[in-house]
């Protein structure tokens, strides 16, 4: 199986802030994933902060 992360960064914002969001986003969900049986199909939407939709992740074949 593959797990593909897509996020969407505001480029607009400093890297700091950035790299920030980013960790946060990471951080959730590498512990939410256990809640999932991570087979191909499964994933969900990634929010931000702000509670904004900024991607998504993703099981599929290898």
């Amino acid at each position: 199986m593959k797990f593909v992360l897509e996020v969407t960064v505001d480029e607009s914002a400093s890297t700091q802030d950035r790299a920030g969001e980013l960790g946060r986003i990471l951080r959730y969900w590498g512990g939410n994933v256990r809640h999932y049986a991570l087979e191909p199909g499964d994933g969900s939407a990634v929010y931000d902060s702000a509670y904004q939709e900024v991607g998504a992740w993703r099981i599929v074949p290898s």
